[in-house]
């Protein structure tokens, strides 16, 4: 732990308090094989953690995080001016009560904040992997979940909780671990991306390739990097992880009053919104990383690939009915091919104005979904 003076005395009411990221190396007894076959030999990831592991160490929890998330789910880091990104569900006597489990949650192979990605070193050559960097595999995420759950000594799971991409990362692993977790909750998941979801993704993908400054995805050489292309893919999917209505609630048809005439120019208060939501993205996140992190989404189909796998798995699932992005079908889809399974499984449908984005927020009735679920 740190200490601080930035972060307020009220904000840290029931939160898990100051905490700080560490990182473990993967590869101290070889290289990590990722699905395609290709290696990687030196594969750090980052973590943190939050509550005490017991003395049988059967209390855990790994969060895993969506598409552009990181390991700081709880808490306040020094100097921060926002807790982590799920600090509303994990902390003592919250949904994720940290006075009875210990929680882990970890930044995503291939990312930019911490864990090895397109932005580190190659131990080949010493330079940062750029476009060379190996394509991934939900299964590749997940094995990294698996090789930190060793590191830390924690053969079994009580729990596994993520949404979004989150959700699809602890759904293959249930399918790939059939007896190492216990519960898994998956909020606004997918096991299979629509048509129209591939499409938004192969959007935002192209603004980024097709970047002047993209270099072939060797940006870095040369001093540069795709902003406008990254910016550009974030408005889009931003818009996709709310909904119309929190949209025009927030919004309207407001204009900036700094002037009355028509402009081609952003204008309204919505296209505002947007390019500063674009803009903050840009300081926290790598081009290459959001191609390799959106790739994995676009292949996933986990009852597929793994036809014959019964996990003793409990599995808990919920949807949001304003979620046009990854809406209740398809939860109910991984709710029926559990069930066929013989899977035992629980699906609820919450109410909520939010979107997609609802699976960060608070709706009524969402939080205590989870903590029943979590028993």
């Amino acid at each position: 732990m740190t200490t601080s003076h930035a972060a307020p005395g009220p904000a840290l009411a029931g939160s898990v308090g100051l905490v700080t990221t560490r990182r473990a190396v993967l590869t101290q007894h070889g290289p990590l094989v990722l699905a395609s076959g290709a290696r990687l030999d030196h594969v750090e990831v980052a973590y943190e953690t939050y509550g005490e592991l017991t003395p049988a160490r059967d209390n855990a929890v790994f969060v895993c995080h969506a598409l552009t998330g990181d390991a700081h789910a709880a808490g306040w880091h020094d100097g921060a001016r926002r807790p982590g990104w799920w600090d509303n569900l994990i902390g003592p006597g919250r949904a994720l009560d940290t006075e009875r489990f210990f929680v882990v949650s970890a930044n995503l192979l291939g990312g930019c904040s911490g864990t090895t990605g397109p932005s580190s070193p190659d131990p080949a050559t010493g330079r940062a992997y750029g476009p060379d960097f190996p394509a991934l595999d939900m299964a590749d995420f997940v094995t990294v979940h698996r090789g930190l759950l060793d590191h830390l000594g924690i053969e079994r799971l009580h729990a596994a909780v993520g949404g979004s991409l989150g959700g699809m990362q602890v759904l293959e692993w249930a399918l790939q671990e059939p007896e190492r977790i216990d519960r898994a909750v998956l909020v606004a998941a997918s096991s299979r991306l629509t048509t129209e979801n591939i499409a938004f993704s192969a959007v935002a993908r192209a603004a980024i390739l097709e970047d002047p400054d993209f270099h072939g995805g060797r940006y870095a050489e040369h001093g540069v990097s795709p902003r406008h292309g990254l910016k550009i893919a974030r408005m889009m999917a931003h818009i996709t992880y709310v909904s119309g209505t929190s949209l025009a609630e927030k919004f309207g048809h407001a204009r900036d009053t700094s002037g009355s005439d028509k402009r081609l120019a952003a204008d309204f208060e919505v296209e505002h919104y947007l390019q500063h939501q674009g803009e903050s993205f840009l300081e926290r996140f790598d081009a290459l990383s959001y191609l390799h992190l959106t790739r994995p989404m676009d292949y996933f189909d986990p009852f597929v690939d793994h036809p014959d796998v019964v996990p003793s798995t409990r599995f808990g699932l919920v949807s949001f009915d304003s979620d046009w992005r990854f809406p209740t079908a398809h939860s109910l889809r991984i709710r029926d091919r559990l069930a066929a399974r013989g899977v035992a499984v629980e699906h609820t449908e919450v109410v909520s104005p939010w979107g997609h984005d609802s699976f960060l927020l608070e709706p009524p009735g969402y939080h205590d979904l989870v903590r029943s679920f979590l028993g």
